[in-house]
């Protein structure tokens, strides 16, 4: 049976922190690990009364940053499938043993959950409208340069094989929010087969969400993924972005042959 841990990139996450794990099913994961990123209230008092692990950044290293100390804790740990879920609650954990379902039968190597089923389900669900069409024009172009299907391309309910965090080289990406973007290109260009399933929208007072500013910061550094992507496709030009990682034995072959 497959190892699996959630991961939680936590930041000021104290109210809604128990309602998260409460909904994760009973026996669908091995462990929870929560990487709490210098949040100013009471998180981390209240993860280890969870019962969770629990690892503090000493400094803030942003959004993707606090990602990467997810994936090693996790491999380091020996995870099978790592799930990530956010802890603000705005994402179904519920959907937890469904994701690594898929990965563990050998159908997916990656999976996100899909917000978008429906327009009326996403503007009900509290999505801002501007949200809601920058989503939709992003996720269409996305799709269409990178030749997969995916309902949408900004979610950040995921859950990932072994091989995957094993193959693609995160270590690079950004510490900012465009680091789940880079991470799904470089999935694409390594032809790891990428799926979705429904999950339901949630946006409300107490869940994070980055502002207008910052979204179209992140949006433009999307476009720049994208296009480095596609020249990189077509053998343009050559982005280290979208190599596999060098394995220790590939390394010494490598300059064994300097």
């Amino acid at each position: 049976m497959a190892k699996v841990i959630v991961v939680m990139p936590a930041y000021n996450a104290e109210k809604t922190l128990e309602r998260t794990i409460r909904d994760i099913p009973p026996g669908s994961a091995a462990e929870v690990i929560l990487v709490d990123d210098c949040s100013k209230d009471g998180t981390v008092a209240l993860a280890e009364k969870l019962g969770l692990t629990v690892i503090r950044h000493q400094k803030n290293l942003g959004y993707g940053g606090n990602q990467k100390t997810c994936y090693r804790e996790a491999l380091k740990r020996g995870a099978d499938i790592v799930v990530m879920v956010h802890p603000d609650y705005q994402y179904d954990s519920r959907l937890v043993p469904i994701m690594t379902g898929l990965i563990e039968n050998d159908i997916c190597d990656f999976v996100c959950g899909n917000r978008i089923r429906t327009r009326w389900e996403a503007l009900d669900g509290g999505m801002p409208w501007w949200k809601y069409i920058a989503n939709r024009v992003l996720t269409i172009l996305e799709n269409t340069w990178s030749g997969q299907n995916l309902g949408e391309w900004h979610s950040g309910l995921r859950a990932y094989s072994r091989k995957v965090l094993e193959t693609l080289p995160w270590e690079d990406n950004s510490d900012d929010f465009v680091f789940d973007q880079q991470f799904l290109y470089q999935a694409a260009a390594l032809r790891f087969r990428l799926g979705d399933v429904p999950v339901s929208v949630r946006y409300f007072a107490e869940a994070s969400s980055i502002n207008f500013r910052r979204s179209c910061v992140y949006g433009l550094e999307t476009l720049w993924v994208m296009l480095k992507f596609k020249l990189h496709m077509l053998g343009v030009a050559r982005f280290p972005l979208f190599f596999a990682k060098e394995t220790g034995a590939s390394k010494t072959a490598t300059a064994g042959a300097r």
